[in-house]
């Protein structure tokens, strides 16, 4: 086998590969075998002519399509390989010469990942975020806790509606006196003040009894988000079917004892403080991370091809898909209530999905100059690391079986994830942080 490489623009590389005359009849052999079965000869049972009556009565050509996939598994990854190439695209493959007896060749046009002109990554300046703890912080959480162990019961029947409220109300919405798509709704809990409906929605249905019908009229934002409702007018004629209270407990120590390990409500306090604490470093870690690391890209230059960002939106709207499924959804529905396409949707994703690739490739090529790369040991640690966080209670034995199984499974993967979280930590290392 005999191959030439080839730079075109755009970072396509084309290869011209020859098989040799001989390997390329084992391919037509091989693919008579794969086929025998469905040649129907006369003078022969079905399946059971040989390969050169076989050839005369169909023409070699039959057996082509079968023997130029096998020459091309069998050479194109080897070519790739030699030549330290990193395809992110199916080839386009082009027959140049093709006969029994004869070389084969074939070219093999495709986009490979593109050179990336590091610029300075050493010693960025970066601003770092800071988040103060408050008490209005820990307030909120014990608000938030209190909220969620609220006792909710049915108002008495001659009461009406008051913010705090929780109305029950079946609802439909009208725009010029015709019902719009989505603009009903049925048994919904509405509670008054919290800012779930748009306008002064809640605000109307004070004062209202249980069985009551009532009009409410609104105005959608200018920028609700759906064409057919930014900025129109628009009636809602609502039932109004049972009104409910909110009972909140008390913030104290037997209130303590129900929603937590703690005993009084000082250590209660004391836990929710240091754990927003921890959330606050982690936050301001992960920030100071990605202002150096898009302090690094913008002073490097990639040309990225559009295959690459395509790929990486059809990764995105994956991941959307699976979140949308575990709330019962799918994506019709989902550009149906959005009031958006698919179309839409990735020219919105494309320029995270860009800086996304980017941001991939300075850092490989960072790793590549600085001869970092991941250990075995480092490797197995990382899989134990996620062995660990879905398998609580497991022996020790159990988590290292098991990590050894992912790793085998995934291990470029994790080779990916632990070279760029150790590119990451000399970036940070190496940056000048000010305050």
């Amino acid at each position: 086998m005999n191959a030439s490489v080839e730079k075109l623009e755009n970072n396509i590389v084309k290869l011209e590969i020859t098989v040799e005359a001989k390997k390329f009849n084992e391919a037509m052999k091989e693919a008579f075998k794969k086929n025998a079965k469905r040649f129907n000869v006369p003078g022969f049972r079905k399946g059971k002519a040989p390969m050169n009556v076989v050839k005369r009565y169909y023409g070699e050509g039959v057996l082509y399509e079968d023997a130029i996939n096998i020459c091309c598994d069998n050479t194109y990854p080897e070519v790739v390989e030699e030549n330290k190439l990193k395809p992110v695209d199916y080839p386009e493959i082009d027959i140049v010469k093709i006969g029994e007896g004869e070389d084969f060749v074939y070219t093999a046009k495709v986009t490979v990942t593109p050179e990336v002109k590091l610029g300075n990554y050493k010693g960025v300046e970066v601003k770092k975020v800071t988040y103060e703890l408050n008490d209005e912080d820990v307030e909120e959480q014990l608000k938030m806790m209190q909220e969620k162990n609220a006792r909710i019961q049915a108002k008495e029947d001659d009461g009406v509606i008051e913010k705090s409220n929780i109305a029950v109300i079946d609802f439909e919405g009208y725009i010029d006196g015709k019902k719009f798509e989505g603009g009903e709704g049925k048994d919904f809990p509405l509670e008054i003040g919290s800012g779930t409906f748009i306008d002064n929605f809640e605000d109307q249905l004070i004062g209202a009894k249980k069985g009551e019908n009532k009009d409410i009229i609104v105005t959608f934002p200018e920028e609700y988000g759906r064409e057919d409702l930014n900025g129109k007018k628009a009636t809602f004629k609502v039932t109004v079917k049972e009104i409910r209270i909110k009972e909140l407990p008390n913030i104290d120590d037997e209130f303590a004892k129900e929603v937590s390990e703690f005993d009084t409500i000082d250590e209660l306090k004391k836990d929710i403080k240091k754990k927003i604490e921890e959330s606050n470093k982690l936050r301001e870690e992960r920030e100071l991370e990605e202002a150096i690391i898009n302090a690094v890209c913008d002073n490097c230059e990639v040309d990225i091809p559009e295959v690459m960002i395509n790929k990486e939106i059809d990764s995105m709207i994956k991941d959307l898909e699976m979140k949308l499924r575990y709330q019962g959804l799918d994506l019709e529905t989902y550009y149906k209530y959005a009031n958006t396409t698919e179309d839409k949707l990735r020219e919105y994703m494309k320029e995270s999905a860009e800086r996304k690739v980017k941001m991939e490739l300075v850092l490989e090529a960072i790793a590549k100059v600085e001869e970092i790369e991941a250990s075995e040991e480092e490797l197995l640690e990382k899989a134990k690391e996620l062995t660990k966080k879905y398998s609580s209670g497991d022996k020790a034995d159990k988590i290292d079986e098991t990590a050894k199984m992912i790793l085998d499974a995934q291990k470029e993967y994790f080779k990916i994830d632990v070279v760029n979280e150790k590119v990451i930590k000399m970036l940070v290392d190496s940056s000048k942080i000010v305050a």
